[in-house]
């Protein structure tokens, strides 16, 4: 591992799903606006390099470990919900959706007392 991440380099890449979440990198933070009342500043560690294009944020490095480490903490901000699927994954993640509720019938199941 220590001789591929020399030569080659190890990275993820994650998505960001959801109506104005949105990504930006500044010096050494990621600033993050991921549908909380405030934005989300994610500082990045030494021997690690992030990108941000469009929703995609790429996590470089030559450590195995601490680039996925880093990305897990990046994940871990919003993880997708199985609803709608907002949120941060990883790029090959299968997010399992679920139905939510479900709409009755008219008419059946409106009698009161």
């Amino acid at each position: 591992n220590m001789i591929i991440g020399v030569t080659q380099g190890y990275e993820k890449r994650l998505e960001i799903n959801g109506v104005g979440y949105r990504a930006a990198v500044e010096g050494d933070k990621i600033n993050l606006n991921l549908g909380f009342s405030h934005p989300v500043s994610f500082s990045i560690p030494k021997g690690i390099a992030a990108s941000v294009e469009k929703n995609v944020i790429t996590v470089k490095g030559i450590e195995k470990q601490l680039v996925g480490e880093v990305s897990a903490q990046i994940r871990a901000l919003r993880p997708p919900e199985p609803y709608k699927g907002k949120g941060i994954k990883y790029e090959k993640e299968v997010i399992r959706r679920k139905a939510g509720k479900q709409v009755k019938a008219a008419g059946a199941g409106t009698g009161g007392k």
